[in-house]
C-alpha cells in the first residue's frame, strides 16, 4: 500500500484466515446450549466456477478427496446466479469432520490459485421447533454471520441477532449487517 492509497483512504483487504472455520465446532456447542439449535451434518462451499482444464482437474481432485470416506458422495449444483455449490454431508454428531471437509475445499481452491472465486461456506443447523439456520463464513472477509430463512423468502432477523449474541465470543462475526447476504435455497441449509 502506498502513500497515495493512505491519503485517499484506501485500505488493503485482509487476507482470509481459513483456520477460523475450525471455531465452528466450539460455536456449535455454545449455540446448542443457548438456543437449542443442533448441527444437521450438512455444509456447503459456494464458488464461481472457472473455465479451463486446471480448474476442472482441481474440482475433480476435491470431489475425489471428499468422496474417499464412507459417507455419501459430494454433490455439485449450480444456482440461479451461476455459482457452484459443493454439498458435503456427515452425521450430525460429526461437525468437526464436516468443518475439516469445508476447510479442505477452501484451502484446495485457494492453493490452486482460485481463492478469488470463493464466495462463502456454510454449516446447517436445525432448532427444536424445526427452524433452519446456517452459520455462513465469508471467504473474502474471514468473518461469519447467521442466516435464518423463513417461508416466502423472508428472514428471521431476531433469531439472527440472538445467534450473534450467543456465539459472538466464539466466532469472528461480520460487523457490517449489510454484508449478511441471504443465501436462499443454499444446499446444506
Amino acid at each position: 500500500m502506498g502513500f497515495l492509497d493512505t491519503l485517499l483512504g484506501r485500505s488493503k483487504p485482509a487476507r482470509p484466515d481459513l483456520d477460523r472455520m475450525f471455531a465452528l465446532s466450539t460455536a456449535a456447542v455454545t449455540l446448542e446450549a443457548a438456543t437449542g439449535f443442533v448441527p444437521t451434518g450438512l455444509g456447503s462451499v459456494c464458488f464461481r466456477a472457472a473455465e479451463g482444464a486446471a480448474f476442472a482437474r482441481l474440482q475433480q481432485d476435491v470431489r475425489q478427496l471428499l468422496d474417499a470416506d464412507e459417507g455419501p458422495p459430494v454433490e455439485l449444483s449450480t444456482d440461479a446466479y451461476g455459482y457452484t455449490w459443493l454439498l458435503a454431508e456427515h452425521r450430525p454428531d460429526e461437525l468437526p469432520d464436516l468443518v475439516t471437509d469445508l476447510h479442505a475445499v477452501n484451502a484446495s481452491l485457494e492453493s490452486g490459485g482460485f481463492g478469488p472465486h470463493l464466495l462463502c461456506s456454510l454449516a446447517g443447523f436445525r432448532g427444536p421447533d424445526g427452524r433452519r439456520l446456517a452459520l455462513v463464513y465469508l471467504y473474502k472477509r474471514g468473518t461469519f454471520y447467521p442466516f435464518a430463512p423463513l417461508p416466502g423468502d423472508k428472514r428471521d432477523n431476531a433469531l439472527e441477532l440472538q445467534v450473534r449474541s450467543a456465539v459472538g465470543a466464539d466466532l469472528p462475526f461480520e460487523e457490517d449487517l449489510g454484508r449478511w447476504f441471504p443465501v436462499w435455497g443454499a444446499p446444506g441449509l
